[in-house]
């Protein structure tokens, strides 16, 4: 039993911080929560106090990965190294967003619900579905719609809980695969390119990746079940203009047809020259060879003539568009591109770039926990601080409300009421991440 006294609380909803409250777990969940001055701390409670400290609900990451770019089309599995680094930085619950290795992704997840292993809870999903065209080896290629049928069933009867399409898919293989995950009970996510986020709404997708950074919507002449080159999709996405009609109507349809959105700003970070470069912390994390590559492709956007220095900044706001308008947007990290974006860090990170695009402190914490939490239907059990919720807690050294980089002070993160010191984690991880 731990009672925080005094603390600030974010508490997912959304709503504003409360001040000066105490929080009460007992038997992994929160037992009490209210103003200090009302709610009495029980006899034989660890008692923390909280001043000047802010707890938020545990984060709920909706595309990570349990594998990392270790060169050319190359990706290393990272069993032993991410689950703790997820965890360290304060996530607590994951949804994979494609894999490489399932049956390490689903032993992974298996093992940490045993107790067996540190790590957060894990929603898997299934190996990429995408057709021909992808230059990495490790992803199988769609023969046809009966091959994504073949392939989800599969899959979901392996154990996984979701799936996710990719970029050179078409809408019929996609339609299959919609069908038969929805019949499992599962649902979708795409990173797309072949087909549209329109067409992709009307076959009945549940969520699309990426914010609008890898719509195909607005390419002149797009032909269908083709993916355009990265730089027709890039300029398309440079010429759009936010306020137009095809923008406010792409938006609208996404908003009325209930499908998420999931912000990723992390990885498309690194790909703006001025940005800034990873943390020490980060880099220590890094084998020599992974940590030597990142920082060579660093240095050379560092030195690029590039549209992401307008299309970045377009883009991130125009998620904060998409969620005045009414849209579902959830937060993840995607540690993938050409590296850098590393768990134990990269969620802190997200907040910090969503709130930098023009949400409050508040609403970043809403999208970064209970919209994941809604959209996997967990949000009785996770996602917020309330009373009979799982106790999964960050604590933050600071006030985040008034200048967001509070959220790197992080000493602890529980788990189901348990308590994880974070400098313990990171300082058994130095020269994993590449590798293990």
């Amino acid at each position: 039993m731990i009672a925080f006294t005094h603390a600030d609380i974010v508490d997912g909803t959304g709503h504003k911080a409360a001040h000066d409250q105490t929080l009460v777990i007992d038997k992994g969940r929160i037992a009490a929560l209210g103003k200090s001055s009302r709610v009495k701390v029980p006899d034989g409670a660890t008692v923390i106090d909280a001043h000047g400290k802010t707890l938020l609900p545990g984060f709920v990451l909706m595309h990570e990965h349990m594998f990392y770019p270790a060169g050319e089309a190359a990706y290393n599995e990272m069993t032993f190294s991410f689950p703790r680094l997820y965890l360290a930085g304060g996530v607590t619950t994951m949804r994979t967003a494609g894999t490489m290795m399932p049956y390490a992704d689903i032993n992974v997840r298996d093992a940490i619900a045993r107790g067996e292993l540190v790590g957060p809870d894990m929603d898997v999903t299934g190996p990429y579905l995408n057709g021909p065209g992808l230059p990495i080896p490790g992803v199988h290629v769609l023969s046809g719609v009966d091959d994504a049928e073949r392939t989800v069933n599969y899959w979901a009867d392996e154990g996984v809980t979701s799936y996710k399409a990719y970029m050179q898919i078409s809408r019929a293989e996609l339609q299959r695969a919609i069908e038969v995950a929805h019949q499992r009970g599962h649902k979708i996510t795409a990173h797309l390119c072949s087909v549209t986020y329109r067409e992709a709404v009307e076959l009945g997708i549940d969520n699309l990746e990426h914010g609008f950074f890898v719509a195909s919507d607005f390419v002149p002449d797009k032909q269908h079940d083709t993916c355009p080159s990265g730089a027709a999709v890039q300029k398309s996405l440079v010429d759009m203009d936010p306020a137009s009609p095809e923008a406010k109507a792409l938006i609208k349809l996404l908003v009325d047809h209930h499908v998420a959105l999931t912000s990723t700003l992390t990885v498309f970070e690194t790909f703006v020259p001025g940005r800034p470069k990873a943390p020490q912390g980060v880099l220590d994390l890094m084998i020599p060879e992974v940590r030597a590559q990142y920082e060579a492709q660093w240095n050379k956007v560092q030195g690029s003539k590039t549209a992401w220095s307008t299309l970045y900044p377009k883009l991130a706001r125009l998620e904060k568009q998409f969620v005045d308008a009414g849209g579902t947007l959830m937060a993840g990290t995607d540690p993938t591109g050409y590296g850098g974006v590393v768990p134990g860090y990269s969620a802190q990170r997200e907040i910090e770039l969503l709130v930098e695009a023009g949400f409050s402190f508040e609403q970043a914490i809403h999208i970064a926990t209970f919209n994941g939490a809604h959209y996997m239907g967990r949000d009785a059990d996770i996602g917020t601080l309330a009373v009979g919720k799982r106790a999964d807690i960050v604590v933050i050294d600071g006030n985040p409300l008034k200048d967001v980089a509070a959220i790197e002070h992080m000493p602890f993160v529980f788990k189901n009421g348990v308590g994880y010191d974070r400098q313990a984690i990171l300082g058994t991880m130095s020269h994993t991440v590449g590798l293990h």
